[in-house]
């Protein structure tokens, strides 16, 4: 397994930890979490893994993302009556090396393999480059994960572009029972339901997994840091910037 170095330092690592809005639509009593649910999305590049994130936690579709943020969402959502902490981590993307044997990956994907309980494998429906990197990529959790089983859902992202599709839904499905998985297909540009129940899936299945143990369990496998202070990506700025954009392309028309 070849891995590429983390040359390039993360940003605004010095921005505070937040909680995402709206507020959801039943509101999560405000009382400290006894649980903590962290899951980290994977992928190639370009299958939507922030915008997949996005729409999950604030019911909306941006799409143009800084590309590679790496950045790590916060807030309190309600599981079967309970109140948890979710983190979701976004990361870099992965590819196979150009011999198709291993993963090119960057060592804070490593990090947040190594710190996450439960994993979103993502794959564009449009892109069977980026589906062939699923197993590969799950291979390389195992080797940091080598024992117990590990919650993990696969996701196949734009389904609103069926006439381009060129990997099959029951591929997407055999893949995830072979992984020990459930499979979804979801379009973050078009609904938010379908990523929504994907998510809650896996979160539920995390907390599951985590019983009593007030969301720390002990981790196997290979011995790497824990990421540091979330390099957080402030979404209210990305929105102010959006918005600004096209207020700026409404003008000049």
């Amino acid at each position: 397994m070849r891995l590429l170095a983390d040359h390039q330092r993360t940003m605004n690592s010095g921005s505070s930890n937040f909680l995402l809005v709206p507020i959801p639509e039943h509101p999560v009593p405000d009382c400290v979490p006894n649980k903590n649910v962290k899951i980290v999305v994977l992928g190639a590049s370009n299958v939507g893994k922030t915008a997949l994130i996005v729409r999950f936690l604030t019911k909306r579709f941006i799409g143009d993302y800084e590309a590679n943020t790496g950045a790590l969402y916060s807030r309190k959502i309600s599981l079967d009556g309970e109140v948890v902490s979710l983190q979701v981590q976004d990361t870099p993307c992965v590819a196979l090396q150009d011999d198709g044997e291993g993963l090119l990956c960057q060592e804070q994907i490593n990090r947040s393999i190594y710190w996450a309980d439960g994993y979103v494998m993502v794959f564009s429906i449009t892109d069977p480059g980026s589906f062939r990197t699923v197993l590969p990529l799950y291979q390389h959790v195992r080797r940091i994960h080598p024992s117990g089983s590990i919650p993990i859902i696969l996701m196949g992202n734009k389904s609103d572009l069926l006439r381009a599709r060129q990997v099959p839904a029951d591929q997407g499905e055999a893949l995830a029972a072979q992984l020990g998985g459930v499979y979804f297909e979801a379009s973050a540009r078009e609904s938010r339901e379908g990523v929504q129940a994907a998510f809650l899936h896996l979160c539920q299945e995390v907390s599951r997994a985590l019983g009593g143990t007030n969301g720390e369990k002990r981790k196997g496998g290979l011995h790497l840091a824990r990421p540091k202070s979330p390099n957080m990506q402030e979404l209210k700025r990305r929105f102010r910037q959006v918005l600004s954009s096209r207020v700026k392309s409404a003008t000049t028309l």
